[in-house]
């Protein structure tokens, strides 16, 4: 512990008591800015859930997620369990990160190219297109037929996290295509929300969705910046996907495509903006002023910082951690408790149920990803990045098949409640865990740690420097 952050301890703290905060606190920021922290608190959140579900207090678990609760203003009212509102409410949150991400991406990231977006883009098909077929050839016919979607899923934490347990054997450009991956199979998945797995629609809706969106686009109009003013016409777009019979999440990606890209002040303004405060809050501090004048050049100061980055970069980085730490480990520990006891695989169609989530993701991943990427090198239309090999690819197609938290969500979506969702979820978390340790023990196998000196800094060194 510094002797520093003591000795800058805020007026009136109790040294010992500061003590036992940076002595708590310290290993825990640590922690959280480790890159497989994501994955650790996801694995925790799904062992508690298995372990209470299939405890003599199972009851007690399905009866917290179907307690009701009640949302709204003046008359208008929404109530439903809580299990609805993480899923199709925390979960918007969740779906607004991604559509920030893919926002980012095709600004400045890995779509912003046509001949970078190539490779990533025909792996994240072949990777989405193999297991649902896998899964097809297994579950022919209804109501099994309806889980194809699930295995599609990557789960970009899970994937992230495994791929940084094998350390330095894993080239910057190796994590960049893998990142890229991730996030088109986002846009897969949300496509295919919209359009499989939405009830019956109706029409009249999508005007709430029309007025939520408009609102938004009125509002960055006005230049109005503070992200807190958006919340009331992102609610109202959710409200009308809800009400339209489209899957409520989607209004986060939506949303998340709407953010600016662009800052206000940048990096220049914001150095401008930042001199002219501080000169301010110098001249009123020295001139013997009231401490409500110095407000003035303070707001000034907090606008410039808030207006330094573009809104896009911000809120992602203002709100990962929450998603990360907070909303999937909430979602894990909600939808990851199945009661082995309640899954029958003698039931008809239950096995071959399992055996297409599971092959779907350990075989069907890696298979279509190697294929896709191969096709389209031999073809011509991308090449591999500087640095990754062919061995590399098949790596990042064996974490690929890490489904969990969007392999869950699907199968919600496509089998509602009773056996089969147990059976899906089940073989969404034995799919994901053979996948995760097939990957760890191919990294072994056939990746080289690096020697010092030839590993890329920073994944962003590494896509600025790619080369097709």
């Amino acid at each position: 512990m510094a002797t520093s952050d003591l000795r800058n301890a805020p007026p009136g703290t109790w040294l010992p008591a500061r003590r036992l905060a940076l002595w708590i606190f310290q290993p825990l920021e640590r922690f959280l800015h480790v890159q497989a922290a994501s994955g650790i608190v996801l694995i925790i959140a799904t062992a508690v859930a298995l372990a209470w579900a299939n405890s003599p207090w199972a009851a007690s678990y399905e009866r917290l997620w179907r307690t009701p609760m009640r949302l709204g203003l003046g008359s208008y009212l929404v109530e439903h369990d809580l299990h609805f509102w993480i899923n199709d409410g925390l979960m918007a949150i969740f779906f607004f990160v991604v559509g920030l991400e893919i926002r980012r991406e095709i600004h400045q990231g890995e779509l912003s190219v046509l001949k970078r977006a190539v490779l990533p883009v025909a792996a994240a098909l072949g990777g989405m297109l193999f297991p649902a077929l896998i899964y097809l050839a297994l579950n022919p016919s209804p109501p099994e037929r309806s889980g194809w979607g699930v295995p599609m899923a990557t789960d970009i934490a899970f994937a992230v996290g495994a791929l940084a347990l094998l350390g330095n054997r894993v080239p910057a450009a190796l994590r960049v295509l893998l990142l890229a991956l991730a996030i088109i199979d986002d846009i897969g998945a949300i496509l295919v929300i919209a359009v499989f797995y939405s009830s019956s629609i109706s029409v009249a809706g999508f005007g709430l969705v029309a007025l939520g969106i408009a609102g938004v686009l009125a509002l960055q109009r006005f230049g109005v910046r503070s992200p807190a003013v958006y919340v009331a016409p992102g609610v109202v777009t959710w409200a009308g996907l809800l009400s339209a019979g489209v899957h409520p999440t989607i209004a986060g990606v939506l949303l998340g495509l709407l953010t600016p890209v662009h800052p206000w002040f940048g990096e220049e303004g914001f150095l401008a903006e930042a001199r002219r405060a501080l000169q301010d809050f110098q001249e009123r501090a020295t001139g013997g002023h009231d401490a409500r004048e110095l407000t003035g050049p303070l707001a000034q100061l907090a606008q410039a910082r808030r207006e330094a980055l573009p809104p896009v970069v911000s809120l992602e980085a203002a709100l990962h951690p929450w998603v990360a730490y907070g909303i999937m480990p909430l979602f894990a520990f909600a939808n990851a408790g199945v009661s082995l006891g309640d899954v029958h695989l003698g039931a008809a169609g239950s096995t071959r149920l399992l055996l297409g989530v599971v092959l779907g993701l350990t075989m069907g991943k890696p298979l279509g990803i190697m294929v896709a990427c191969f096709l389209s090198v031999k073809l011509g239309l991308a090449a591999l990045p500087r640095g990754v090999l062919w061995r590399g690819v098949l790596v990042v197609g064996c974490v690929a098949g890490i489904g969990f938290t969007m392999a869950i969500f699907v199968a919600g979506l496509a089998f509602g409640t009773g056996q089969r969702l147990g059976v899906a979820k089940l073989a969404v978390l034995l799919g994901s865990l053979f996948s995760a340790l097939v990957a760890m023990a191919v990294g072994k196998l056939v990746l080289r740690p690096a020697q010092a000196g030839q590993i890329a800094a920073t994944a962003d060194e590494a896509e600025a420097s790619t080369e097709y």
